[in-house]
């Protein structure tokens, strides 16, 4: 039997590598070429059980920790990573696809959130409240919540488990990370670093299996105090369900969007071509915040869908650390299936394929990027996020028309704007229903708040507010 390039990983459970106590394995694929790269133990519902009583007993003895002491040994945890940061891109790019000018950022990420957390703890104090009469004295009080869960999402498997892992230590909670199927490898090499330097047992948790034997029972659990997830609406809708079942818990989720992406008549074409060509071609297109509808003025719809066409014609796809690919493939068949239907159904719908429009043939899961085109702007396809390098174009005449387009959706997340006019600019930080407004340019940082509203989620995370999710809150007042 040939030897897979990162071979057998075990869960990471109470500070030890362990198998699952059924001996269960999982076959992790590579989408460039739909052949297994490593195994990891599948967890049963005993390592479940086990993992969810061992994180509780982790987090009784980390938020007793003095702070600095948890401070050194997240230092010492983001040093190992460090060390180990050639291993953690290539698990990423065998595991999804993702080219290795891609990986950086997910290595950057985990690094830069354990980091900004550390130094972030160290401003929050308590928060004095006036007593209006002056009988009493007060205080609102911040202290580590708990046993955070957190369910994510393949697409960026470092960055979404950095962003998760960063705020939850400094809090001074312990966390259960259960990462995807589809992208498993990275997070279960976390586990062997944390195993390396001999992280305090229970505090971080990595394990990955089937629905009814980690999925649910993680939910059901009177244990976790928050569960958090980066991934689907859907998926978020029946975590909140499973979890309401025994206990309240808190839950923080970024949800799936479906960003629009307008370009007024005044816009900078080129810069709006070149920016909304790499957010299409950037991780494949497997981004919540990537544009979904692009909605163009339609004086420039020509020029615009030319300007893209042009680029994804000089987009090289490929795999490899060598090749330097522009774009990889999909991560798993299932997408290559939807973004086809997705396709197919836009042109059934009066689209106008110009480029691309098919799966390439052969082995991976590899899609051409690809340019639709409407002649009218009331379209069913739009309301589907792709996550898939897609665009999809339609005209708009006014702003007070593609307003109304643009906030046509359950979602909410992330929404970008290119206009040369101010006042065009206010109208629509204003009036667009998103999380966030991106005018004339893409900036996302660790300190910079990200979430959305509607369907696409519940809290934040990044920036210091991301922290309030792991944090338990408590008036003490003293009478005087």
């Amino acid at each position: 039997m040939e030897q897979l390039k990162f071979g057998h990983k075990k869960l990471y459970i109470d500070g030890a590598l362990v198998e699952a106590s059924n001996n269960k394995t999982f076959e992790v694929i590579c989408p460039a070429d739909e052949k297994p790269t490593a195994t990891i133990a599948w967890a049963s519902l005993e390592d479940t059980k086990r993992a969810l009583k061992t994180a509780e007993s982790g987090f009784k003895t980390w938020s007793k920790l003095p702070i600095q002491e948890r401070l050194d040994w997240i230092d010492k945890l983001r040093n190992k990573i460090i060390e180990n940061s050639d291993l953690l891109r290539e698990s990423i790019m065998y595991e999804m696809g993702k080219t290795w000018e891609g990986s950086e950022e997910d290595l950057t990420s985990i690094t830069n959130s354990l980091q900004y957390y550390s130094e972030e703890i160290l401003k929050r104090n308590d928060i004095p409240i006036e007593d209006k009469e002056g009988t009493h004295e007060h205080h609102f009080v911040s202290q580590p919540l708990g046993v955070a869960v957190a369910f994510l999402a393949y697409n960026f498997p470092l960055l979404n488990l950095g962003f998760k892992l960063g705020p939850a230590l400094a809090a001074g909670s312990s966390i259960i990370l259960k990462p995807s199927e589809f992208s498993p490898l990275s997070a279960y090499i976390i586990g062997e670093l944390c195993a390396e330097i001999n992280f305090p047992k229970g505090v971080i948790t990595v394990l990955c299996g089937d629905l009814n034997d980690v999925g649910i029972p993680l939910c059901e659990s009177k244990i976790p105090r928050l569960i958090t997830m980066i991934g689907s609406t859907e998926t978020a809708q029946k975590l909140i369900a499973q979890s309401t079942k025994t206990s309240i818990k808190r839950y923080s989720m970024e949800c799936g969007g479906n960003a629009p992406f307008i370009v007024c008549k005044d816009a900078d074409l080129e810069l709006a071509i070149n920016i909304g060509t790499a957010l299409k071609v950037g991780n494949s297109g497997q981004i919540c915040v990537a544009p979904n509808r692009f909605f163009v003025h339609e004086s420039l719809i020509e020029k615009f869908a030319a300007g893209m066409v042009e680029k994804f014609k000089g987009t090289k796809l490929g795999f490899g650390r060598e090749n330097k690919p522009d774009m990889g493939p999909l991560t798993n068949k299932q997408s290559v299936i939807k973004v086809q239907g997705i396709v197919d159904t836009a042109v059934k719908q009066g689209g106008k394929l110009l480029y691309g429009g098919s799966a390439l043939e052969g082995s991976g899961y590899y899609f051409e990027p690809t340019v639709i085109t409407f002649n009218k702007n009331e379209v069913e396809i739009l309301q589907h996020e792709i996550f898939g390098p897609v665009a999809l174009i339609v005209p708009f005449k006014t702003k007070e028309e593609v307003i109304v387009l643009a906030n046509n959706t359950d979602a909410g997340l992330a929404s970008y704007v290119f206009s040369k006019d101010e006042e065009t600019l206010d109208f629509f930080a204003n009036a667009l229903e998103f999380g966030e407004v991106q005018l004339n340019g893409v900036k996302y940082d660790i300190y910079l708040p990200h979430g959305g509203v509607k369907n696409s989620g519940i809290g934040v995370d990044c920036s210091t507010y991301a922290l309030d999710d792991y944090l338990a809150k408590k008036r003490v007042t003293k009478a005087l």
